[in-house]
């Protein structure tokens, strides 16, 4: 059995990791809003689960515009969300249930009320205040029009013009301004950040847009022209490594920095990047001087289709393996659609298009969407690499895509003029209870309205209850535990096009049917199986199993 335990400081290559949204996970005062005290309360959920670690996305003083990603100050807690006492509470008590605890850094921009932002606007231009981050003047006669073309991520120009003239790089919100990482000041300020956090126990950080940290701000600033804004449609369109300020090569130089602090403490930290780069390019992240690991965000765009997941699997253990790291499996996070709703899109849809339907256009049947959800779970688990659950996926939760447009929170549905929807509807606050006035969230109601269809997904709907998905998720977690061994699997020559097997090298075997017809079971023990077998020795459509 692989040993995930402290002792060992490689426990992250095949451990299992919950995506906690704090604002969504669990509201212990009241205030409708998910606190630290909340996700302490609930700790003993993820370790009844199963799971190895927790990673926390930010709970970091914020406005809120990002959804916390607009970060006020990296080292103390938003006030709405506790204090620095209450993550004093929560990491030793995370340790003592068994429980690893990582946490979102936000290195490529502060928020605009950042003590750092205020100075560099009271400063004004050349100043050093102003040098940590991305200042220029602008083009055109009076400095009227921005520095370049650069466009946010959430729609628009990356440029926003303050009083005196100048103008500020913001990729994502005009809340959200970019630091400079070519500043020596900067740089130190992430190592104190990461000292701080692991000084208190954490165990891990997840690095948010790893690879947007280094520009090319060398004058005249290159125009885009045609590219598109963001990196993942951008990067196969140009040289690697040559894109104005997306995976640009010198931004390697601060995650082999960076190991040197990780690498400082006993056992290191560990760390992953969320980096958008072609699966070529996200091995550089990984490399062991490095961060160690990267997210493999071809596994979570892949279509329920066995041919190309056949593939991506494949490419990606074999990244992962060249970099010395291990793979990384992700279906869902706070980022995305639902995997419960969004495997069940036909080909080609467009996710936003479905949304701004309110989930109608076309109609996802919850009971089909659920079934392929728990085998594209099962399946994840099996695979050798390091498996990140997103909060509710243990509960089989689908997308809440028809929330009403005027309780949306996401900046995406104003900065795109109502164009894009946003990412809400991956976000409404989880169901602990079944009934309530948010489900036992909280006391009160929650910050996002929760659907009344939330109550047969509940905890205490599921908890104890044969075949119920929570329960199917904590076996399949104890079961991998006692499977685990090597990092490596084996594909069966002689499986249908539509399926896909495996054979991990410690002897058991994963299946899959990804087709409409049943197909014929291999020899062996069923172990585990995504929905009941009904035939003896046959494989319904959407239908995972572990063989011994």
């Amino acid at each position: 059995m692989t040993d995930l335990s402290t002792r060992n400081p490689d426990w992250w290559r095949q451990s299992v990791v919950y995506q906690v949204y704090p604002r969504s996970f669990a509201d212990a005062d009241g205030d409708g809003l998910g606190d630290l005290r909340g996700v302490t309360e609930r700790l003993a959920h993820l370790a009844a689960l199963g799971v190895d670690a927790l990673w926390l996305s930010p709970f970091y003083p914020s406005e809120l515009a990002d959804g916390g990603y607009d970060v006020i100050d990296h080292r103390d807690v938003d006030p709405r969300l506790g204090s620095l006492d209450d993550f004093d509470a929560l990491t030793p008590e995370a340790h003592r249930l068994g429980l690893k605890v990582v946490v979102d850094l936000v290195p490529n921009h502060t928020s605009h009320r950042h003590v750092w932002f205020q100075e560099a606007l009271a400063a004004g231009p050349g100043s050093a205040a102003r040098a940590r981050y991305v200042f220029r003047d602008g083009r055109g006669a009076h400095g009227e029009l921005p520095p370049s073309d650069w466009q946010s991520v959430f729609g628009g120009s990356a440029w926003q013009r303050v009083p005196d003239g100048q103008w500020y790089l913001h990729l994502f919100a005009a809340e959200q301004p970019d630091l400079d990482w070519s500043n020596e000041e900067v740089r130190e300020d992430a190592r104190t950040t990461l000292r701080f956090w692991s000084d208190r126990g954490v165990d891990g950080f997840r690095v948010d847009v790893a690879h947007a940290l280094v520009k090319d701000l060398g004058e005249p600033l290159r125009d885009l022209g045609a590219l598109p804004a963001t990196g993942e449609e951008a990067l196969p369109l140009v040289p690697p490594g040559t894109h104005p300020y997306w995976d640009r090569d010198e931004v390697h130089d601060v995650y082999r920095d960076w190991r040197r602090v990780l690498d400082s403490y006993d056992p290191p930290r560990t760390a992953v990047a969320e980096a958008w780069v072609p699966v070529e390019r996200r091995a550089l992240y990984a490399r062991p001087d490095e961060l160690g690991q990267a997210f493999n965000f071809e596994y979570l765009q892949a279509p329920w289709d066995a041919e190309t997941l056949r593939a991506v699997i494949t490419g990606s253990l074999r990244s992962a393996r060249e970099a010395g790291a291990s793979a990384t499996w992700v279906l869902s996070n706070h980022d995305v659609v639902r995997h419960a709703s969004r495997l069940m899109l036909p080909p080609g849809t467009d996710e936003n298009t479905w949304l701004l339907s309110g989930g109608h256009a076309p109609r996802v049947d919850p009971e089909a969407g659920l079934r392929r959800a728990r085998a594209a779970t099962l399946l994840m688990l099996a695979l050798p690499g390091s498996a990140y659950l997103y909060q509710g996926e243990e509960l089989g939760l689908p997308e809440v895509a028809d929330l009403p447009v005027e309780v949306l929170q996401d900046p995406v549905w104003e900065q795109t003029g109502h164009v894009r929807k946003g990412r809400d509807g991956c976000r409404v606050p989880l169901p602990w209870t079944t009934d309530g006035p948010s489900y036992g969230f909280g006391a009160g109601g929650a910050w996002l309205p929760q659907p009344s269809s939330f109550a047969a997904y509940a905890v205490q709907a599921q908890d104890g209850v044969e075949g119920s998905t929570l329960e199917l998720c904590r076996r399949a977690l104890r079961l991998r535990r006692k499977l685990l061994q090597g990092e490596e699997l084996t594909w069966a020559p002689d499986a249908p096009d539509a399926v896909l097997s495996f054979a991990r090298g410690d002897g058991w075997r994963c299946v899959t049917n990804l087709g409409t017809d049943a197909v014929r079971l291999p020899g062996g023990e069923v172990l585990l199986a995504s929905t009941p077998l009904d035939d003896e020795g046959v494989l319904p459509p959407d239908t995972t199993v572990w063989l011994a």
